[in-house]
C-alpha cells in the first residue's frame, strides 16, 4: 500500500529545484528537436495531419522551454543548454510513441514538480506548472490519437481498502 508523500519528504533546497527544473529545461528541448524533427520526416497521407500538428507542437515546448528557463533564473540559477537525447526512426509509428512516452513521463514529473514547489512556497512556480501541463496533457491525446489508442492511464499505484479499489481510483475505471 502507498502512502501520500508528506510535506516533508517534498521539501527540498532552491539549488535541488533549480537542479530538477534544468533536466525538465532538457526534456523541454529534446521536446522542441524531436516534434521540429518529427513533423517534417513523417511521410504520408496517414500523417499529414499529424505531421502539421507536431509543427505546432514544437512551438508551444520552445513556450514551456523559455517559462521553466524564467523560472530557473528566477530561483538564481542558470538555465541548461543540452537536451537530453532524441529517439529517431524511420517507422514513424515509434517515432510518435517515443513522444507518446516523453509526454507521459513530463507530466508526471511535472506534477511532482508542483508538489514540491508548493512545499516550498513557490506558488508562482507551481502554476506555472500547471498551465504547462494542461498544453502537455493536450499533446499526449494528440499523439495518442494518431496511434489509434486510448489516451493511456498515469503510472500511479493503486490504493486500496483491503479488498476493492478506493474509489476514483484508476483501477476502477
Amino acid at each position: 500500500m502507498s502512502k501520500e508523500r508528506t510535506t516533508a519528504e517534498l521539501m527540498i533546497t532552491r539549488a535541488q529545484m533549480i537542479e530538477l527544473l534544468n533536466e525538465d529545461l532538457a526534456g523541454e528541448y529534446q521536446a522542441i528537436i524531436a516534434y521540429t524533427v518529427y513533423s517534417q520526416v513523417l511521410k504520408g497521407a496517414a500523417y499529414t495531419d499529424i505531421a502539421r500538428e507536431l509543427e505546432l507542437h514544437a512551438g508551444e515546448e520552445l513556450a514551456h522551454a523559455l517559462k521553466i528557463a524564467k523560472q530557473i533564473d528566477y530561483l538564481g540559477g542558470m538555465p541548461a543548454v543540452l537536451p537530453k537525447p532524441v529517439k529517431t526512426s524511420s517507422d514513424p509509428v515509434a517515432m510518435l510513441r517515443a513522444d507518446l512516452e516523453n509526454e507521459r513521463e513530463t507530466i508526471g514529473r511535472y506534477r511532482e514538480r508542483i508538489r514540491q514547489a508548493e512545499a516550498m512556497g513557490e506558488f508562482a512556480l507551481s502554476e506555472t506548472l500547471r498551465a504547462i501541463i494542461v498544453q502537455e496533457q493536450e499533446h499526449e491525446i494528440d499523439l495518442a490519437a494518431a496511434l489509434g489508442i486510448d489516451v493511456p492511464l498515469p503510472k500511479t499505484p493503486v490504493q486500496t481498502n483491503g479488498r476493492h479499489p478506493v474509489k476514483g481510483s484508476h483501477a476502477a475505471r
